[in-house]
């Protein structure tokens, strides 16, 4: 950061810079799900996790299922399944240090999304588990994010982006596969392109749950 420039400084400025938002956008915020907010997430397949342990290091991560696949306990509280992963754990481990998380919710083909932000705890209860349960497999653990704001956002980020718009994709053929980026990363000695390949492709056939 020692080559930027013109860095703003204080809250006073960066309003200064940006003006106010509209009512519109004060008033959107709500302290508790409704009726849109769980239909939102009973169709929503796909969110990223946002935290933060406790000196300010972030991390964000990806959960997917099938629609509907986080639980809304009540309209204060909504809980994530703990699906098999690397098993890094950076994500739980900042909720250990802090428990303050942020959450997307994403529907395919839907340009706005919902956000929600609370606090979170990591639990292991075996009736809630058990509700989470796909194809006869129970997760460990579960996240419960307690609600304290939740509110939709615009489409402008996914408008300007062209996520949704399948012409605007990229050649996947142009995008080097997670193994050779990888390999390219790692240099694991004796390993090659194709083992990795294989290796990753498995976890995506046998291990998903």
């Amino acid at each position: 950061m020692n080559e930027a420039q013109n860095v703003v400084t204080s809250a006073r400025e960066l309003r200064d810079l940006i003006g106010e938002p509209t009512e519109l956008a004060r008033k959107k915020e709500l302290s508790a799900l409704d009726t849109h907010c769980r239909d939102f997430i009973a169709r929503s397949p796909f969110l990223l996790l946002a935290t933060a342990n406790a000196g300010g290091q972030c991390d964000v991560s990806p959960k997917g299922d099938a629609a509907g696949f986080v639980l809304v306990l009540d309209d204060h509280r909504l809980a994530i399944p703990d699906r098999p992963g690397n098993r890094r754990l950076d994500g739980m481990r900042n909720i250990l240090e802090n428990p303050h998380v942020g959450v997307i919710f994403l529907i395919p083909g839907i340009e706005e999304t919902l956000r929600v932000n609370g606090r979170a705890a990591i639990v292991r209860d075996p009736s809630l588990l058990e509700r989470c349960a796909v194809s006869g497999k129970t997760p460990q653990l579960a996240i419960v994010v307690e609600i304290e704001e939740c509110f939709l956002h615009c489409a402008k980020a996914f408008k300007r982006s062209h996520l949704w718009e399948p012409d605007a994709w990229p050649d996947r053929t142009s995008v080097p596969s997670m193994a050779r980026m990888l390999l390219d990363q790692i240099k694991p000695e004796g390993v090659t392109v194709e083992q990795l390949e294989r290796t990753i492709q498995e976890g995506y056939a046998k291990r998903l749950y």
